[in-house]
């Protein structure tokens, strides 16, 4: 049995209007085209639907029985169409992140929070796992959206980059929050957090130190930048972090200023080319990029904007 979506649609407009003409009004048909569409569904279904005889035209039983049930798959077939239209649209759907703890902590739940307002129909599950996890689930197609460090040290899809000043962060009432950047020379001697122990950062923090013959000690690490942030909150020392944990305003007594010379976190984002990658997700990585974006600009430190 193939019933047609149209069939359904004129019997259910005739047991509503209760005639073939009204229903012909209402579906903008011809009264031929209405009995023709009547006639077809009756041969398809086996059963007569209406009673038809000079001046009386009245539902059969077998009908009213049978309208309940096109009722309910009309309803479902409309629902489904609205659904397409939807997904269409990038307004439903489902996002899957997998981020290292770099981004998961402080930069992605404001953008999904933000992009949720936007598209509260569209699900989105965020999961935080090592950048290598992070770049297998992306080139098994596992998940939409991953963000992990650079470089990406497995073969699969090719990550854009993103090259982010690293701030130093420091408590409030640290005697160098007078300063209006950090320099090398300034953490001689001065305790400080450290990524890992063997993060880019810290390498390149090293090597500064070395060419200028600098003692900067590091006696804790820490594998998250917001958890460094908490230990330089704890008096732990200060942190070279990203610009994103860096500057971002937690009203919890820490502070950044620029760092100089400067030393990137280099973010790598992997996400499918457009249109593979959908309505729903390819507006996720616009916002997201644009978040990111933002952190590449030049910002003034809390202490300029203290004086004017």
């Amino acid at each position: 049995m193939h019933l047609r979506l149209r069939h359904l649609e004129v019997f259910d407009a005739v047991m509503e209007a209760g005639s073939v003409s009204r229903a012909a009004q209402r579906l903008n048909l011809s009264q031929p085209a209405v009995s023709v569409a009547l006639s077809s569904l009756e041969a398809e279904l086996g059963f007569r639907l209406f009673h038809r005889a000079r001046g009386y035209f009245a539902p059969t039983r077998e009908a009213q029985l049978f309208h309940g049930e096109a009722e309910r798959g009309l309803m479902t077939m409309a629902r489904i169409a609205e659904r397409a239209a939807e997904i269409r649209a990038g307004s439903a759907g489902h996002i899957a992140i997998a981020s290292n703890g770099a981004s998961a902590i402080n930069l992605l739940p404001a953008v999904i929070a933000e992009y949720q307002r936007a598209h509260p129909r569209v699900t989105v599950d965020l999961k935080v796992r090592s950048s290598r996890m992070v770049a297998a689930w992306a080139d098994s197609g596992q998940i939409d959206l991953g963000l992990l460090d650079a470089p990406v040290t497995i073969p699969g899809p090719r990550p854009e980059v993103f090259s982010l000043p690293c701030v130093c962060i420091l408590r409030e009432d640290d005697p160098l929050a007078a300063m209006a950047e950090i320099r090398p020379e300034m953490l001689a001697g001065r305790p400080v957090v450290g990524i890992t122990g063997d993060h880019g950062i810290d390498r390149a923090l090293e090597r500064l130190a070395s060419e200028r013959g600098l003692e900067i000690p590091r006696p804790v690490t820490a594998y998250y930048f917001a958890i460094a942030r908490n230990l330089v909150r704890e008096g732990a020392g200060l942190a070279l972090i990203d610009p994103i944990n860096g500057r971002m305003p937690l009203s919890d007594g820490v502070t950044w200023r620029p760092f100089r010379p400067r030393i990137d976190f280099e973010l790598a984002m992997i996400a499918p080319p457009e249109p593979r990658a959908g309505v729903a997700v390819s507006r996720f990585v616009a916002l997201l990029r644009a978040r990111i974006e933002a952190a590449l600009a030049p910002a003034r430190s809390p202490l300029s904007q203290a004086g004017g």
